[in-house]
C-alpha cells in the first residue's frame, strides 16, 4: 500500500472465487460413491480438482497460481514468495500482486488490465475486482486532502458486536488500554470459569489481529494480557474489558501513508575515525542478489525504547520498537527481553541492539522489492548512556554480558548506514509500545501518529488537553 502512494500507482483488490477448485491434484485420489450419487452408488470416482478439504490442496492452488503469475511476467520476491513483482511497462517502478490464499491486493499502473488478464486467460472468478477499499478486515479510503488511510473501524465494529453479545452490554469507553503502572502478573483474584476462559482466547485473538491491522497503541496492553491465555483470573478479563473499551473510544484511529520524506538536515552527522578500532573499515552488506532499485527512494526511521522491571514476577524489560518508511508506521514492535537486566542501560542496549537487527532486515526486505534505500537508516533512542555508548568509538564496555549488544549496534553505526540519536523521552513515541501509559504522557504522540488526519508535516501546534482528561 505504501509503494503505492509512493510511487503514484493504482491499488487494487480481488477475491478469487473457489480458488483451490482453479488447481488440480497430482495424487491419485478416489472415492466410492454414496447413495447421493443416485445411480452411479457403489463406482469408484477419480477426484481431479484440488477440492477443499484435501491435504494438497493448498500446495496445488500455490502451483497454479504460481504458473499464472509467471506467465504475465511476475517473479516472486526474495523477500516474501507472496508478494510478486515485475517492471512497469515504462519500466520506471515494479508492479506488486500481494496474495493471501485467494486474497489479491495489486499494485500496479492499470490494475484493471492484469485483473482482465486473470479472467479472460486464466478463467479465475474474481469477485469484487476494483479500487481497494477493504482488505483483511482493514478499511482503506482518503482524507479530503488525497491521503490514502487504512483504518480497521469494520473489525472493531465486529468486535464490538461480538462483545455486546457475549457480556449483554457495550463496553465502557475508557480513554487508555490498562492504568498506568499496572501490574496484571499480581492479580489474585479468582480464576475464571471455563465460560470466561473460552471469551478471554477469544479476545485476546480478536486483539493481536487489531494490532497487526495497525492499532500498535494497544500492543504493550495485548502482549502483557497475552501470557495469561492458559488461566486468566476474572481481573485479567476485566483488564480486557476495559481494553475494548478504549478500543471502542479510538475507533476512528488510523494509518496514513505520508510519502514525503522526513527532514532531518538539523541533525548533526558525527565525523567518527573508526579505522583505528575493532571494526576497521567496516561496510554494510548488500545483498547482491536484489533487483536493480526502480521509483522514489526511501527513508527508514526507527524509535526505540525499553521499560525495565516491567513484570515483577520474572523481572523481565520490555523492547519496543516502531518502524516509519519516510512518514509512515510501517512496522511495530513490543516483547519482554530474553534475560532479566539490573539496570536501566542493559535493557535499552538489548532493544537497540534488537532495533539494529529489525532495521537491518527492513532495509534488506525494501531492496529484495526493488526499492531505493537511502544511505542512512535514523535510530532514535532516549538513553543517553546507550547512545553514547554506541556512537563514540573511544567508548569503553565496561559490563562484558552486554558485550554482543554492544558490537551489534557500534559495528552497525561504524559502517555508516545507522544514524543512532538520543531523543528527548516525552517524544519518544517507542514509549507507546513499551509501558501502560497514560493519556495525557502520549495523546501528542498518537495525534501525529494515528489520529491525525492528513499528512503529518501539518502539524504545527501541540495538541490542547483538558484538566478533565488529565485528571484521567
Amino acid at each position: 500500500m505504501f509503494l503505492s502512494e509512493l510511487n503514484a500507482l493504482k491499488l487494487w483488490g480481488a477475491d478469487i472465487g473457489n480458488a483451490y477448485l482453479e488447481a488440480f491434484t497430482e495424487e491419485k485420489i478416489f472415492i466410492v460413491a454414496g447413495p447421493e450419487f443416485g445411480d452411479r452408488k457403489g463406482h469408484i470416482l477419480i477426484i481431479s480438482k484440488a477440492l477443499y478439504g484435501l491435504r494438497t490442496s493448498g500446495a496445488r492452488w500455490h502451483d497454479r497460481l504460481f504458473d499464472v503469475m509467471r506467465d504475465m511476467g511476475f517473479s516472486p520476491s526474495k523477500n516474501d514468495p507472496d508478494i510478486w513483482m515485475r517492471p512497469s511497462k515504462d519500466g520506471k517502478v515494479y508492479e506488486y500482486i500481494a496474495v493471501y490464499v485467494d486474497d489479491l491486493a495489486i499494485v500496479a499502473q492499470d490494475p484493471a488490465e492484469i485483473c482482465k488478464i486473470l479472467k479472460d486467460k486464466f478463467k479465475f472468478k474474481l469477485k469484487g475486482d476494483g479500487p481497494l477499499e477493504y482488505h483483511l478486515g482493514c478499511g482503506y479510503w482518503r482524507d479530503p486532502d488525497g491521503t490514502l488511510v487504512a483504518d480497521p473501524k469494520k473489525y472493531i465494529e465486529r468486535m464490538m458486536e461480538w462483545y455486546e453479545k457475549e457480556f449483554g452490554e457495550k463496553p465502557k469507553k475508557m480513554k487508555t488500554p490498562l492504568e498506568s503502572g499496572d501490574h496484571p502478573e499480581i492479580d489474585e483474584s479468582p480464576e475464571c470459569s471455563d465460560k470466561d476462559q473460552s471469551r478471554y482466547l477469544t479476545m485476546i485473538g480478536q486483539l493481536q489481529w487489531l494490532v497487526a491491522l495497525g492499532r500498535f497503541d494497544i500492543f504493550c496492553a495485548t502482549m502483557t494480557m497475552s501470557k495469561f491465555r492458559p488461566a486468566p483470573r476474572e481481573g485479567h478479563i476485566s483488564r480486557l474489558k476495559r481494553m475494548y473499551g478504549y478500543v471502542s473510544k479510538t475507533r476512528i484511529a488510523a494509518i496514513r501513508f505520508c510519502t514525503a520524506e522526513p527532514n532531518y538536515d538539523n541533525i548533526k552527522i558525527p565525523q567518527h575515525d573508526w579505522m583505528r578500532t575493532v571494526y576497521g573499515n567496516v561496510k554494510e552488506v548488500i545483498p547482491e542478489d536484489a533487483p536493480e532499485p526502480r521509483g522514489k527512494p526511501i527513508v527508514t526511521t526507527s524509535y526505540v525504547d525499553a521499560n525495565l522491571y516491567h513484570d515483577v514476577v520474572t523481572g523481565k524489560a520490555v523492547t519496543a520498537i516502531l518502524h516509519l518508511l519516510n512518514q509512515t508506521p510501517i512496522d511495530w514492535y513490543s516483547k519482554k527481553q530474553g534475560t532479566v537486566e539490573t539496570a536501566t542501560f542493559g535493557s535499552e542496549f538489548s532493544a537497540a541492539r534488537t532495533a539494529t537487527d529489525q532495521i537491518v532486515d527492513l532495509r534488506n526486505t525494501l531492496r529484495y522489492l526493488g526499492v531505493p534505500v537511502k544511505e542512512k537508516s535514523y535510530l532514535f533512542g532516549d538513553n543517553k548512556s546507550v547512545v553514547t555508548n554506541a556512537t563514540i568509538p573511544t567508548s569503553v564496555l565496561s559490563k562484558r554480558h552486554h558485550a554482543l549488544s554492544y558490537h551489534r549496534v557500534r559495528e552497525a553505526v561504524a559502517s555508516g548506514f545507522l544514524l543512532f540519536h538520543w531523543i528527548d523521552g516525552k517524544k519518544n513515541p517507542a514509549d507507546i509500545l513499551s509501558k501502560h501509559w497514560t493519556f495525557v504522557s502520549v495523546f501528542p504522540m498518537l495525534k501525529s501518529l494515528l489520529l491525525w488526519r492528513g499528512e503529518t508535516k501539518d502539524i504545527k501546534n501541540e495538541p490542547t488537553i483538558s484538566d478533565k482528561d488529565k485528571a484521567n
